[in-house]
């Protein structure tokens, strides 16, 4: 859980390379397909029977096309008897009548033939959404279901109207002389050989196009709305990486698609436009070898009203159609069942772990937070940004984390809510036993998320019942929230984020996440735009809530407050109370050194510390931007705070929602 957009954040990620696959493969589950349609249709023989006899009549239709005009030349208008040859296209108009007929009884004998597997589709997708808890029946119910139906229909109809077809004009060329047969039959025959090989490997990379769609939608549907958690976690180039992967992926798949697209084009032209030069080409040879100008205009007729329109459908229809009806088939398809002397999957554990993949889990101590060599780099070359971190954080810990800039305390943040997995190591979060049915963590980045709606919709957004509005405005008084809560009309009161200071936003999102009740709480720099005593109310809020707390320290008076403080550096790293590091840790000296009103001075003791105090800025920070001391500014007291962008500096009364001040 995050505290600003619910995010719900998987204890473990995916599954580890090389764990056992769960279903059938893809050739299996094509196997499976093609016997349960062929019991199908042996199931339907007579309405497959019926829906045959009604496509003969589309049969005499393709056989008169060519015939009749060919008799109608010959035995007509070439031989002076104009009425013999219109006779002749009498009977062709005819059988084009007939031939609409059978067609209208087709559909009907196709519906018989389609509905019974859409019920069947149905009642198994509802049957394993109740019995499977399937979140995926009502995609496969609305849409799958459907194009199946709507995909089988279109193919019977294509397959149907190319096999009759064909049959009936070559039943024709044959009739008009056999050397027609012997130019127009081989190139046919060759072009629907060709096609036909390519079936199954252009189902395959439909399927992996729209596999590495569908992966390629889901990663940029959970990135888009995170980004700024990305760039807070500086997770940019890790998750430009597996995006670039996906789109390389699906990349790939439209490319090898679109190289099988071009073979089908290849069979059309050899099965369909090929016999037609052929023809034109042997003309001559033709008419001397017995064939006739009516007989060689008819098989023209044949091959160009009747065989290329009908091979064109059946490459594109079967070729795209018949793609989309086995990818789909393929996926309402059951899965094997497991068997049932399979052992029981072992209980998950009672802690949140997130470990690299191959390392291994122990069981940690009764703590809120262990680290077990937690390591972690942002690519394969890089050096770790954290290397063989151990820790463990008991329950009820105000834990504050400091170092230089880019040492990694923000990463260290994102590997204990889980937005980065680990690259060695492991992260394991133990709940309170005392505090049963609330959220494991929430985090609270240095960008607020604000949105459009009530004070109320905002502040609850982390909890799945609305909060009572005692507890809300207990909330807000806690945390200093009050006054703008009053001020903008009370919890019902419209909010505008573009309205609101960076304070105001950070406070809302800190309210936010105090709601939430987990049991740990992550603040990753969350009180930048604070200054020091509102900063101090909402730590002292979230330490006095129960539950424990790590806070990324953005000033000295955040590690003074804590329990236990975690120093980074690198190899080096340091844990103790403030007094523990003061004696062992060098840089925890320097950093309270440089946090001090004079650098020389000690911490003051806790009974007279001062109630302001500077950011967690060491000296010569190495993004050079250093504390100064005596500036004289208004409202200055007696320092000026090294915050912001580089090379802007902002008087300590400013922090609340100060811009930069000008000329400094």
């Amino acid at each position: 859980m995050i505290g600003n957009p619910p995010v719900d954040l998987p204890p473990g990620g995916e599954s580890p390379p090389g764990a056992p696959r769960s279903g059938p493969t893809t050739s299996e589950r094509h196997n499976s397909v093609h016997r349960r349609g062929l019991r199908f249709l042996r199931a339907r023989r007579r309405v497959v029977g019926r829906l045959a006899a009604w496509s003969v009549l589309e049969t005499a239709q393709t056989f008169l096309t060519g015939y009749a005009l060919a008799r109608a030349l010959d035995a007509g208008f070439l031989a002076g008897r104009v009425d013999v040859g219109l006779g002749w296209l009498a009977a062709a108009a005819v059988a084009v009548v007939v031939g609409a007929y059978g067609t209208g009884r087709v559909y009907g004998a196709v519906a018989a033939l389609v509905e019974p597997l859409r019920d069947r589709l149905v009642r198994h997708v509802v049957e394993r959404g109740v019995r499977d808890a399937d979140r995926g029946a009502l995609s496969r119910l609305t849409q799958q279901v459907e194009i199946a139906r709507d995909t089988f229909a279109g193919l019977v109809m294509v397959s149907r109207s190319f096999v009759f077809t064909a049959a009936g004009a070559l039943i024709g060329l044959f009739s008009l002389a056999p050397p027609l047969l012997l130019v127009v039959a081989p190139p046919l025959a060759a072009g629907v050989a060709l096609f036909a090989l390519t079936l199954r490997p252009l189902t395959r990379r439909q399927e992996a196009f729209l596999v590495a769609d569908e992966e390629l939608a889901a990663q940029l549907g959970a990135v888009c709305p995170g980004l700024r958690d990305i760039t807070a976690a500086g997770a940019e180039d890790e998750v430009a990486a597996d995006a670039g992967a996906r789109i390389a992926a699906e990349q790939f798949a439209a490319r090898s698609l679109a190289r099988w697209g071009v073979v089908r084009v290849v069979a059309l032209t050899i099965g369909g436009q090929l016999p037609i030069v052929l023809l034109l080409a042997t003309a001559p040879w033709l008419l001397t070898h017995g064939v006739t100008p009516g007989a060689l205009v008819g098989a023209l007729a044949y091959v160009t009203q009747s065989l290329l329109p009908a091979l064109q459908n059946l490459i594109h229809g079967l070729g795209t159609s018949g793609s989309r009806l086995a990818v789909v088939l393929r996926r309402l398809a059951p899965d094997t069942p497991a068997s049932t002397d399979a052992p029981a999957p072992a209980p998950a554990p009672t802690p949140e772990t997130t470990s690299a993949a191959g390392s291994a889990r122990r069981p940690g101590p009764p703590s809120a937070l262990t680290l077990s060599s937690l390591t972690f780099a942002y690519g394969p070359a890089s050096e770790p940004v954290i290397d063989g971190l151990d820790l463990s954080v008991p329950h009820g810990t105000h834990l504050a984390i400091v170092g230089p800039s880019g040492i990694g305390k923000s990463t260290l943040t994102a590997l204990v809510a889980g937005l980065l997995a680990p690259t060695g190591g492991s992260v394991d979060i133990h709940p309170a036993p005392d505090r049963p049915g609330h959220p494991v963590r929430v985090l609270i980045p240095q960008e607020a998320y604000v949105f459009t709606g009530t004070f109320a919709e905002n502040l609850g957004q982390l909890r799945s019942a609305p909060v009572p509005d005692r507890e809300l405005l207990a909330a807000a008084e806690a945390l200093g929230l009050s006054p703008l809560l009053d001020r903008l009309g009370g919890p019902t009161a419209e909010v505008d984020p573009r309205a609101l200071s960076s304070g105001e936003r950070q406070l809302i999102a800190l309210t936010r996440a105090y709601l939430a009740r987990a049991h740990l709480a992550l603040l990753d720099e969350a009180t930048c735009h604070l200054d020091a005593a509102a900063e101090e109310r909402v730590e002292r809020a979230f330490a006095r809530r129960g539950g424990t707390l790590v806070v990324v320290a953005h000033r000295i008076s955040s590690a003074l407050r804590a329990d236990r403080v975690l120093v980074m550096d690198g190899r080096r790293t340091a844990y103790g109370s403030h007094d523990e590091l003061m004696e062992r840790s060098p840089l925890y000296r320097d950093l309270v050194g440089a946090w001090s009103p004079s650098s020389g001075t000690p911490a003051a003791p806790a009974a007279h510390r001062p109630e302001w105090s500077h950011p967690a800025l060491p000296l010569r920070d190495p993004d050079g931007v250093d504390a100064v001391a005596g500036a004289g500014l208004p409202r200055d007291r007696r320092h000026v705070v090294a915050y912001g962008p580089v090379g802007q500096m902002e008087a300590s009364g400013d922090l609340r929602d100060g811009g930069t001040l000008g000329g400094q």
